[in-house]
């Protein structure tokens, strides 16, 4: 009987510390890798929402711009890549502040 209840309490102990386990990896996870995802998505949207008529931007194919005209109805951008040159985009194309870009490399 006591070997029994030896035996049962030592497996109920090794599933709680499994579940601790599953628990602190999930939160690991969350913490590590979906929480900075998340927060850089925001800071995406945020700069997406903000854009203004004569910023230089660059688009998610490398594209460097000018900003000439936004479409707040159809969520597009006009882009000036070249004098008289003129491309429309979608808004969620935009990629980056091409002038913070050129500050961080010294250009």
């Amino acid at each position: 009987m006591n070997l029994m209840t030896i035996l049962l309490q030592a497996a109920g102990g090794s599933t709680m510390s499994f579940w601790v386990m599953i628990i602190a990896m999930i939160a690991i996870m969350y913490f590590f890798m979906i929480r900075p995802q998340q927060k850089r998505q925001k800071e995406i949207q945020n700069f997406r929402n903000s854009l203004t008529v004569g910023q230089e931007v660059i688009t998610s194919g490398g594209i460097y711009g000018k900003i000439t005209h936004i479409d707040d109805a159809s969520n597009t951008v006009t882009l000036e890549i070249a004098t008289g040159v003129k491309i429309k985009m979608d808004k969620g194309s935009i990629f980056q502040n091409a002038a913070a870009t050129q500050e961080n490399t010294g250009k």
